[in-house]
């Protein structure tokens, strides 16, 4: 083997030995607040075990205050990036100005923010207001020409699922003035606030007579409002059709029951395609595009949902 070579050999070896090299990843989670996200944080820390990624996770137990100092210990830390699920769209300017100038890049997971994009690398996510569509345009083939009095629960107030789903679903039924959204309240995204909200919206609608159905930002929520419509003495899926958003193993497990009807999914695994921009950003400076699009599928009672929860209740929900 000549100088030259050894040389050539030598740096390459030191070059792949940099590259082996643990990167460091700092992630403020939202908190805990449903079973997806549960499932999203199982995920992102196999996702960076795989990769052999040294993941930081912070719990911010919903507030935004938490996450704003766990992103600042983070950027104090030195990560190699930093992903955030965050937990309201607005107050990020200031926290992202920090990171870009310690030149941390800064990926979001399944919720956007207010600020501008050239403050963060990208967004990995659904499309929130199609997914709120779709639950709508079900909605409306499913009913028909019937008159349909719709309660809604929305997510936490403020947040950009709770704001696009929203949006999303009131565009799916838009032109249908057969259904009508009579109550909306905020379940913040939890079985617990979802079962008080509905306890309430069926007190105020004739025990729930006037109800024709439940749209509820995420499925923790629609299960919560399902045990409520039980304890109302009607049944769930019949009496009140019910179409919520996530696609967890419980709701699939209610539909199996017959006591919800749809459910749009959201994929869980939003940091695979999140790592895999950071790989190609951390190799040669690539630039991901600034939203990466994860897909969302309906699925009703003809779907198989018990095959489908046997498929998903081992993946950390």
């Amino acid at each position: 083997m000549t100088f030259k070579t050894l040389m050539m050999t030598t740096v390459a070896t030191l070059g792949l030995a940099a590259a082996a090299q643990a990167q460091t990843v700092g992630f403020s989670q939202i908190g805990s607040e449903s079973g997806w996200r549960a499932a999203e944080t199982t995920l992102t820390k196999q996702q960076a075990e795989e990769r052999g990624i040294d993941l930081k996770f912070s719990d911010a137990q919903q507030k935004q205050e938490n996450q704003i100092a766990a992103m600042r210990n983070f950027i104090a830390q030195g990560v190699d990036a930093i992903l955030i699920a965050p937990v309201v769209a607005t107050g990020w300017d200031s926290i992202l100005a920090e990171a870009k100038e310690a030149e941390i890049p800064v990926v979001l997971l399944d919720r956007k923010v207010d600020s501008s994009d050239d403050m963060y690398l990208t967004a990995v996510g659904s499309d929130l207001v199609h997914e709120g569509e779709v639950a709508g345009k079900w909605l409306v083939d499913t009913v028909g020409d019937k008159d349909c009095r719709v309660v809604e629960l929305q997510g936490t107030t403020g947040s950009s699922p709770a704001i696009d789903r929203k949006t999303g679903f009131e565009k799916g039924i838009a032109g249908h003035d057969n259904i009508e959204i009579v109550r909306s309240q905020t379940g913040d995204f939890t079985r617990s606030v979802g079962k008080e909200v509905m306890e309430s919206f069926l007190q105020a609608e004739n025990g729930g007579e006037n109800i024709c159905a439940l749209y509820a930002h995420n499925d923790d929520m629609a299960v919560g409002a399902i045990q409520a419509i039980k304890e109302a003495g009607l049944l769930p899926g019949k009496d009140i059709l019910v179409v919520s958003i996530d696609g967890v193993p419980d709701i699939f497990k209610a539909m199996s029951e017959g006591e919800a009807n749809a459910t749009v999914e959201l994929t869980p695994n939003m940091a695979g395609p999140a790592f895999d921009a950071l790989a190609a950003y951390w190799k040669d400076g690539t630039m991901p595009p600034k939203f990466i699009q994860t897909d969302s599928a309906l699925y009703t009672m003809q779907d198989d949902p018990a095959g489908q929860y046997e498929a998903r209740k081992d993946l950390g929900y």
